[in-house]
C-alpha cells in the first residue's frame, strides 16, 4: 500500500523536528518511533518521551492511501540524509515500511500506531502569550547555559518563567551562577509562573527561528504548550518552588568595569587553554585602565592576558571558573559589557549599558 511519494527534503524536515527529544535507549520499544500519519494532503509526524511530545504538520502532493504507522525514528532519519536529492516513497506491506528513492530500497520493521502514548493538552483554565520567536529564542539563549544538568534539586534543572502583567521574564541558576532575561510584552497578563524542564528549553532554542513569526504560549494545568511555524511542542512542568533569584543579584556593588565584548571574549578564551582542566579557574587582577587575565595549571605552565579597559577604582583580584564567564559573554550579542564588582569574594554581576532586561551573576572561586 503506497503511504506517499514526495521529496526527500519534504520528508526530512519535520523528521528532524520532531526526532530530536528520541530517547536512543528506552525501556518501552515503540518511544524510539515517531508515529506517521497522512490523512489526505494532511501529512502529520509525532514523537514523545512521554514528558515532552512535539508534532509538525504539512501538506504534501503525493497521493497514497490514508493510514498511520510508527517506525524507527533514528533510522529513517539517517536513511534520509544519507540519499541524495530526489524523490522518495513510502511503502506499506503488512508490519514492513519501505522506503524507495532511484533504485535504493530500505525496509524497517513498524509497530502499531494505536500503542503509540500520546500526550493531550490539559483542558480548563489556561493562560496564552504570544510574541515574536526571535525575541522568544533571544531570551532562551541568555540565560540556558545557567541551568543545572542533573541537580539533586531537581527544579534547578530548568528554567524559571515567569509572566509578570507585560514583562515576560526567564531565569536559570545553578547555584553557582544566574541569568536573568526581560522582554516587554504588548499586552497584559495574568501573573503566573511556571518551570520548564531542562530539555524543553534546550529544544526550543534549537527549533525557534530568528524571524517576526509568533511563538504561541500555553500554559495549562502542570503543562505548557509551545505553537510556532508548523510545530506544537507540549511538555510537562517541574513542580516545585524556585530560589528566591532577586536575593542572589547584587546590589550596589560600587566597582564597575567597562569593556568591549569580543576583545574580553577572546581573551578569556585564550587563557582558558592553560586553566585546569578540572577547576576551570583563573585570576583576574584589575587595576586602573587595565584587566590581567592569569591561568595555571598543573604542569606549571602559565598564560596571561591584558586588556584595555574602563575602570578606575582600587585595585583588586578575583577567581573565577573561566567557563562561567565564557558562557555570559558568548550569550551576549552587546559590543559592550559592564561588569559590577564587590570585594575578593563577591559574585560578579554582568549587564549591558543602556539594557535593564539582563543580568547575570558568576560566583567567585578560590584559586
Amino acid at each position: 500500500m503506497l503511504l506517499l511519494t514526495t521529496s526527500r527534503d519534504a520528508l526530512l524536515a519535520p523528521l528532524q523536528s520532531v526526532s530530536g527529544i528520541v530517547e536512543k535507549r528506552h525501556t518501552l520499544p515503540i518511544l524510539s518511533n515517531v508515529l506517521i500519519e497522512k490523512h489526505g494532503d494532511a501529512l502529520t509526524l509525532l514523537a514523545t518521551d512521554i514528558e515532552i511530545q512535539i508534532t509538525t504538520h504539512q501538506n504534501v502532493q503525493g497521493g497514497g492511501e490514508d493510514q498511520s504507522i510508527t517506525v524507527g525514528a533514528r533510522k529513517l532519519q539517517d536513511i534520509l540524509r544519507a540519499l541524495p536529492d530526489g524523490e522518495v516513497s513510502l511503502v506499506l506491506d503488512d508490519k514492513r515500511l519501505t522506503l524507495k528513492s532511484g533504485k535504493s530500497r530500505y525496509a524497517l520493521q513498524t509497530l502499531p500506531a494505536a500503542d503509540y502514548p500520546r500526550m493531550q493538552l490539559n483542558s480548563g483554565d489556561s493562560l496564552t502569550v504570544r510574541l515574536p520567536q526571535k525575541e522568544f529564542k533571544r531570551q532562551l539563549a541568555q540565560v540556558a547555559y545557567a541551568m543545572a544538568a542533573q541537580d539533586i534539586r531537581y527544579y534547578l534543572n530548568g528554567l524559571l518563567m515567569q509572566v509578570l502583567d507585560k514583562e515576560l521574564r526567564m531565569v536559570a541558576t545553578d547555584g553557582h551562577r544566574l541569568a536573568l532575561s526581560s522582554n516587554t510584552l504588548e499586552e497584559d497578563y495574568p501573573r503566573t509562573e511556571v518551570i520548564l524542564p531542562r530539555k524543553t528549553v534546550l529544544e526550543l532554542a534549537r527549533q525557534l527561528s530568528d524571524s517576526e513569526d509568533p511563538v504561541e504560549i500555553i500554559i495549562t494545568g502542570n503543562q505548557a504548550c509551545f505553537r510556532f511555524g508548523p510545530i506544537e511542542l507540549i511538555t510537562k512542568l517541574i513542580e516545585g518552588k524556585f530560589p528566591d533569584y532577586e536575593r542572589v543579584v547584587p546590589q550596589g556593588n560600587p566597582k564597575l568595569v567597562v569593556a568591549h565584548r569580543a576583545s574580553l571574549l577572546s581573551a578569556l578564551q585564550r587563557a582558558a587553554i592553560l586553566t585546569n582542566e578540572k577547576f576551570r579557574g583563573l585570576r583576574v587582577v584589575l587595576e586602573s585602565g587595565r584587566v590581567s587575565i592569569i591561568s595555571t595549571n598543573a604542569e606549571q605552565e602559565e598564560a596571561q592576558e591584558e586588556l584595555e579597559v574602563d575602570y578606575s577604582g582600587d585595585n583588586l583580584e578575583l577567581g573565577f571558573n573561566v567557563t562561567y564567564l565564557l558562557d555570559v559573554l558568548n550569550n551576549v550579542t552587546d559590543d559592550t559589557v559592564e561588569i559590577h564588582l564587590n570585594e575578593q569574594m563577591s559574585s560578579a554581576l554582568f549587564t549591558v549599558p543602556g539594557n535593564d532586561h539582563f543580568k547575570a551573576v558568576v560566583m567567585p572561586m578560590r584559586i
